[in-house]
């Protein structure tokens, strides 16, 4: 029994009470779905709702009472061998072994699509992520979006919503034309602007766009006038740094459905049209020359200034413009990832969807914290390349992809993260990733092992062998237990936009199955024959086997089969 079956059977037995007026409830007024939860201490049982709590107002009745009356229909119900009231009224309830092994053999058949809901179909998300300026390679916020952004994809993807991966390509504004100066400084043997970015990156961009050029036929754009200098090396020193970008974060397992240029809303008209549609709504106001977002109306701790007073489009032009397009093509919800110093967009952009008559909630902001790297006890805070940060490439150059995503995605996104490196490249416990990727390639080492010493999930004859009730160990309750929960984690993680439960949730499961394999054998001993208890146990092996890699995939981790 699994929890999804054992919630449609809380149901069930909801609506037979009903329907024979044990509950004084309209059918109607029942939940769609019922929540069961693993009990904090398993002495109470092995799941646990607190569906009489939610009804009982509605029934008209004493939480206790209302789960008597489930608690005595439960009982009759098959695969569950107890069923008791707790507190105030929550029902705790007891399956037989029988009942609890099956989900072993559920999981198998399953494969990849264990885990898999429909919860958010027919949801359209817009998830905007990284979205790192084309001034410099991604450093390490950008990374950790990067991680975040790609997991939460996949999260949303498994319970069923259609995700459209989003780069928004900032290719307009101060910081393009300082990059630009940078590069022509850098060419031209020439100090870097005060306000420049500096680095080997910045040498190597501007030597290579001089090189561009000349391939091209075009001449030298260091003896060009500098704003016509400037603009060659504006084009091709964006384009070759997107490019840069895009193939680090390619490596990284982070590919993008859409790249979106900021420009194009502003070549295209876009912008003017978005700011038009307010000024006819009354949605902006002029004030001291220049035309104001009424976005306190809306929740905002301030107006925003859209068009300033020399006529120029502040930066939240192009956010308009852009909200509307994605609204345009689709999406239901657009969620965009931030950094730590974008506070300040989470009002401004739920404010910019309700100016066009739009439900706010369509707009989800979420604010990750900075990322800090330890080496020896000590702090890294420069890159040999970039100069003035850490970047993307220096993580995974020190410890790998699957450990710089992993140790990235695990921790709660609003939180700062300090990664240890010395940690990330120990083959020990203590080291998370190795932790959850050593408990899959322990358990297909399993399986391998079986195979040469001829325990199969089946009997020679090809009949079914496998023996649910056997699966009665501590051990194996608990395993089973950890495998159960799997479907809720990736649910929960899709609903909250939380991929790092998947993560934690991994490593709980690595730890039940360590001390499994440490009670229990798969294969037979010395002269032992092969039994169905060996045949079964193959089954519950397995079944970690599919849940560990499944998850390992949801945080873009590959599951090694050998370490």
């Amino acid at each position: 029994m699994t929890p999804s079956d054992l919630a449609d059977a809380v149901r069930d037995v909801l609506v037979g009470a009903v329907r024979a007026g044990e509950l004084s409830l309209e059918e109607s007024a029942l939940p769609e779905g019922v929540r069961v939860e693993r009990p904090r201490d398993r002495a109470h049982g092995d799941w646990s709702t607190n569906v009489a709590l939610q009804l009982a107002k509605a029934a008209g009745a004493a939480p206790r009472q209302v789960a008597e009356v489930l608690a005595a229909r439960l009982r009759e119900v098959a695969g569950v061998s107890g069923v008791s009231v707790a507190g105030p009224g929550f029902l705790n309830i007891t399956v037989d072994a029988a009942s609890a092994g099956e989900l072993a053999r559920t999981v198998v058949r399953a494969g990849r699509e264990y885990g898999r809901t429909t919860v958010h179909a027919g949801l359209h998300v817009n998830l905007e992520y990284v979205s790192a300026n084309p001034t410099g390679p991604v450093h390490l916020g950008g990374a950790r979006w990067a991680a975040v952004g790609d997991s939460l994809a996949r999260v949303l993807a498994a319970t069923g919503a259609d995700v459209t991966r989003e780069y928004y390509f900032n290719d307009h504004g101060g910081q393009i034309d300082r990059f630009a100066r940078s590069l022509l400084a850098s060419a031209r043997g020439e100090a870097t602007p005060e306000d420049g970015y500096a680095g080997e990156y910045i040498d190597e961009i501007a030597r290579q766009a001089v090189s561009d050029a000349a391939a091209a036929g075009e001449p030298d754009p260091r003896s060009l006038p500098d704003p016509d200098a400037a603009e060659v090396f504006r084009a091709r020193g964006t384009d070759l740094m997107f490019a840069e970008i895009r193939d680090s974060l390619h490596d990284f397992g982070v590919d993008f459905d859409v790249y979106t240029h900021e420009g194009t809303f502003h070549d295209t008209g876009a912008v003017d049209a978005a700011v038009t549609r307010l000024k006819d709504s009354r949605a902006l106001y002029e004030a001291d020359g220049a035309w104001w977002l009424r976005s306190t109306e809306f929740g905002d701790d301030k107006d925003r200034v859209v068009l300033k007073s020399d006529g120029n489009p502040a930066y939240i032009a192009g956010d308009l413009a852009y909200f509307l397009d994605k609204r345009a093509r689709g999406a239901d919800l657009a969620v965009y990832l931030l950094g730590a110093d974008h506070h300040g967009y989470v009002a401004r952009l739920k404010a910019a969807a309700a100016a066009f008559g739009d439900d706010p909630a369509r707009v989800e902001v979420l604010i990750g914290q900075m990322v800090n790297l330890v080496r020896d006890g000590q702090p890294l805070r420069m890159s040999k390349r970039a100069g003035t940060v850490v970047t993307l490439e220096d993580l995974v150059d020190a410890v790998g992809k699957d450990a710089a995503r992993y140790a990235l995605v695990r921790s709660s996104m609003d939180s700062s993260v300090d990664i240890d490196l010395d940690l990330l490249t120990r083959r020990t416990n203590d080291n998370p990733v190795y932790y959850v990727q050593y408990a899959h390639a322990r358990a297909s080492g399993v399986t391998r092992n079986a195979a040469s010493l001829g325990v199969d999930r089946a009997r020679e004859d090809g009949s079914d062998a496998f023996d649910p009730g056997l699966l009665d160990h501590l051990t194996e309750t608990a395993l089973l237990a950890a495998i159960a929960d799997h479907p809720r984690v990736v649910a929960q993680a899709a609903e909250l936009r939380e991929p790092h439960r998947v993560a934690r949730s991994l490593e709980a499961l690595a730890g039940t199955y360590h001390r499994w394999y440490d009670a229990r054998r798969v294969t037979p001993m010395g002269d032992q024959e092969v039994s169905d208890v060996h045949r079964t146990r193959l089954w519950l092996n397995e079944a970690t086997t599919t849940v560990l890699r499944n998850g390992l995939d949801l945080l873009g981790v590959s599951a090694p089969e050998r370490m």
